[in-house]
């Protein structure tokens, strides 16, 4: 990887960087999480990660903050185990397959085929509610002639 960074101290520098297992490692833990976190938990860790990566590289390592981020990291990894296999090509790490026996991911729920497990219709309700925000704030805005 060659990336610039920007220091602490407000100059840039230029680095290269070859970790090719912690690159695999790094992407099949990755993997392993799109099957077993919950979507809240998944956006909320990518944010978390940023801080963290963060804290660590101006060294902050023995700070509160650092602490608490880490107790919640290690939270979110519990059920994070399986296998990943992974095809290398060309610099590329391409995902040929994952299992945990804490996926998330159920087929019979997953499924967007007519079934017992819930009712089609409900759709129409979701969509009115998850929209109204928006209804509401174009509402506002053609009362007051707003483009």
């Amino acid at each position: 990887m060659d990336i610039v960074e920007n220091r602490l101290v407000g100059m840039k520098s230029r680095g290269v960087y070859e970790t090719p297992g912690g690159t695999i490692l790094y992407k099949a833990h990755e993997i392993l999480e799109t099957l077993t976190l919950d979507r809240d938990t998944s956006h909320y860790k990518r944010l978390v990660a940023e801080q963290f990566a963060e804290l660590v590289y101006y060294g902050k390592w023995f700070t509160p903050l650092r602490e608490s981020l880490s107790a919640f990291v290690d939270k979110t990894q519990e059920y994070v185990t399986g296998d990943v296999k992974l095809k290398l090509y060309k610099g590329n790490v391409i995902n040929a397959g994952v299992t945990s026996p804490y996926s998330l991911y159920d087929e019979a729920i997953a499924t967007f085929d007519e079934d017992d497990v819930y009712d089609q219709k409900d759709s129409a309700g979701f969509i009115n509610l998850f929209g109204l925000s928006m209804k509401v704030g174009a509402n506002m805005k053609k009362r007051n002639n707003i483009q």
